[in-house]
């Protein structure tokens, strides 16, 4: 069966965004090969507010060039063709999508949806990008409430920009 994985970027404040969504303090490391990392999924698993956002900056194709699940009380399948829409996952519909998946699904972004599946006990691996950069608010890397989720750290990268990797395996 194939992991989900919490791939995110986070600043080192703890914020995955800002107090009102932005991500452009998020920059490009020319030292990530995002294309390699893009190549290790073939599932993006995400909330409707990061649906929206990908779509926006990167456009629709290559969202849908993956198979993309969106979770969404309030966006409508037959306005999103190329995406799954599911109101209210449940257990067996997360683990049909991983039984499906022939890669790693990228839970993509999403700090209340990374808390729903979390708490179901269905994220295998929270990997953290922390951006060297404060925000002061904004949207954290797990929205309250939240209970306490024992990690254990299985990778870490530094990067020259001063950007670390950190990959932690959940410990069910």
């Amino acid at each position: 069966m194939k992991k989900i994985r919490y791939s995110v970027a986070m600043s080192l404040d703890g914020y995955i965004a800002g107090p009102n969504g932005e991500a452009d303090w998020i920059t490009i490391d020319p030292d990530i090969n995002f294309t390699e990392i893009w190549a290790q999924f073939d599932t993006l698993l995400m909330g409707r507010r990061t649906y929206e956002a990908a779509s926006a900056r990167l456009g629709r194709d290559p969202i849908e060039r993956k198979r993309a699940v969106v979770i969404s009380r309030t966006l409508r399948q037959t306005d999103h063709p190329g995406v799954t829409v599911l109101p209210e996952p449940s257990r067996d519909q997360i683990q049909s999508i991983r039984s499906q998946s022939k890669k790693d699904i990228w839970l993509f972004g999403g700090a209340e949806l990374f808390r729903f599946l979390l708490d179901m006990g269905e994220v295998d691996t929270v990997e953290v990008s922390i951006v060297p950069v404060l925000l002061g608010a904004g949207i954290p890397l797990l929205s309250p409430p939240a209970h306490q989720t024992k990690l254990k750290l299985s990778g870490h990268k530094v990067y020259n920009s001063g950007r670390v990797s950190l990959t932690y395996e959940v410990q069910h």
